[in-house]
């Protein structure tokens, strides 16, 4: 079931670069009304503030910061679209014994898993007061198949896809819709 945009207020995670500074300018391009767009660093989303003016308002959100996802969920009252797309690789190639990824698959599960599901967590209140709204999470392709050059970061992003289809279902009531984005290799700074 397709979203309407046009008028929509949004955010997007992970918005300063890449496919989340990309999903921003689409979203305006189709007739968000505001876009809320998060960073880390929150200085780093300039350049979107520049291009949209007032219809991009930039929050720091580190998405395992428990207190920072509490302070974007306040600041963002009028949420109707959530985008989920923060996300990082730690770990690339290698022997399948190399001891880096282990350490690698605890940091892409705390980014990438349980990042997006604490804040889909965060906003789920937020999105049913405003009549249930939509939540977008960026998987990968790496999601459905395991590309062994990121086993560890394929291993985050299947928890990814099996929450998107869990969020699905425990929102349905509450009105809101919930969709998995699965792209394959894009040219981003990620991707170098």
């Amino acid at each position: 079931m397709p979203y309407p945009i046009k008028g929509k207020t949004a955010l997007v995670t992970g918005a300063n670069r890449g496919i989340g500074e990309a999903i921003v300018d689409a979203l305006l391009a189709a007739g968000a009304a505001k876009v809320y767009a998060a960073a880390r660093d929150a200085a780093t989303l300039a350049p979107l503030k520049a291009r949209h003016g007032w219809r991009v308002v930039m929050l720091r959100l580190d998405v395992t910061d428990p207190a920072q996802i509490a302070a974007a969920a306040a600041a963002a009252p009028d949420l109707q679209l959530l985008v989920n797309n923060a996300g990082i690789v730690g770990h690339s190639g290698g022997a399948f014994t190399d001891p880096k990824w282990l350490a690698a698959a605890r940091q892409e599960m705390e980014v990438n898993y349980l990042g997006t599901f604490a804040v889909a967590q965060a906003f789920a209140p937020t999105l049913a007061r405003n009549g249930g709204g939509a939540i977008v999470n960026i998987a990968s392709i790496a999601s459905l198949v395991n590309i062994s050059l990121l086993a560890s970061y394929s291993v985050s992003k299947a928890a990814v896809h099996s929450l998107t289809q869990a969020t699905r279902m425990m929102l349905k009531a509450q009105g809101t819709q919930v969709f998995g984005v699965y792209p394959g290799p894009i040219d981003t700074r990620l991707a170098e």
